[in-house]
């Protein structure tokens, strides 16, 4: 997540902040964004249905990123601003996993080990269940990795991760001369595979393994590339655009569906795509969201992270988990 677009987020949503009751959501202050369902097409109904009500799990976050759900039945949670990784139950209880500067995405890997970009620390870690960490990665030939934003397992079982400079803080210092994307395999090998996507944010790959999306929060477009058996990426492409007015949000996190539909943080929600870079539809959200993920049992439901907030959307859609495919 951009930083400086995340704090301009929450200094407006801190005003317009609607109040919330379970399990519908309630009438937001007048000029506060509402929940909408905004479909483009019929195709979006099949995915969504059109008496679907978003209910919050928690807030009173500072910014809130990186939604994993553990079969245990809780949440991991980042928060960006309140500098901690955090466990929230699904009737609002949260605990605090570990103090962390500025954590961002999350992902399990398929020893079901959290896996954290931290971006103060520039580095991709391990979080242990009892509060600690180690680094996976920090440096790339020798340089200081930028400001690690997402991460994803590919279907090699590698984690593959963005690392862009918008998180940047006072007196850091850029090292490497372009913003990456990443591929880390179990042995401790980095591979550079992308360096020409201007400031990569989410990342995701198709439910089959041969496609590869990344956004862009210089350009606002979702890109596609063909994924070769040894992990590299070709034949990039746009697959669609999320350009918005300003203070509408940026493209962030994405996830797929077990059939290939993309839903992808953009201007004010969730943005729906089927796998020909159709945009289905929009879930209109009360706050800008950040990122999002598949969970409850059956990975019908929508977990979303949206600045102070967590929501949750039940779909008629089961989500794709890439680490539990193996």
């Amino acid at each position: 997540m951009n930083r400086s677009t995340a704090l301009h987020q929450l200094f407006v949503t801190a005003v317009l902040l609607s109040v919330m009751t379970t399990p519908a959501l309630a009438q937001t202050p007048e000029h506060s964004r509402k929940f909408q369902l905004q479909a483009n097409t019929a195709q979006f109904w099949k995915l969504v249905d059109h008496r679907a009500k978003l209910e919050m799990v928690g807030g009173g976050f500072g910014f809130t990123e990186g939604p994993m759900w553990d079969p245990a039945g809780f949440l991991i949670i980042s928060d960006e601003t309140q500098n901690k990784i955090y466990r929230l139950y699904p009737h609002g209880k949260k605990e605090s996993l570990i103090a962390l500067g500025d954590p961002d995405g999350n992902t399990f890997d398929r020893r079901h080990r959290l896996i954290d970009c931290a971006s103060v620390l520039r580095a991709l870690i391990e979080v242990t269940g009892t509060g600690q960490y180690k680094i996976l990665a920090d440096h790339y030939q020798g340089k200081k990795l930028n400001t690690p934003n997402d991460v994803v397992v590919g279907p090699d079982g590698a984690l593959y991760f963005t690392d862009p400079t918008m998180d940047f803080t006072p007196g850091m210092q850029q090292e490497l001369p372009f913003e990456g994307v990443y591929r880390l395999d179990d042995g401790g090998n980095l591979r550079l595979l992308l360096k020409d996507v201007k400031q990569p944010n989410g990342l995701a790959f198709s439910p089959d393994g041969k496609r590869f999306y990344v956004d862009s929060d210089s350009d606002k477009n979702i890109y596609v590339f063909d994924v070769a058996l040894d992990g590299s990426l070709t034949n990039g492409r746009i697959f669609g655009g999320e350009q918005g007015n300003h203070g509408d949000g940026e493209p962030d996190g994405m996830k797929l569906d077990q059939k290939g539909n993309l839903f992808a943080v953009g201007p004010k929600g969730i943005w729906i795509w089927d796998e020909s870079g159709h945009h289905l539809g929009t879930i209109v959200m009360p706050e800008q969201p950040a990122n999002l993920t598949w969970g409850d049992r059956d990975y019908r439901t929508l977990y979303i992270t949206a600045t102070t907030s967590v929501y949750r959307l039940r779909t008629k859609t089961k989500g794709y988990l890439p680490y539990l495919e193996h």
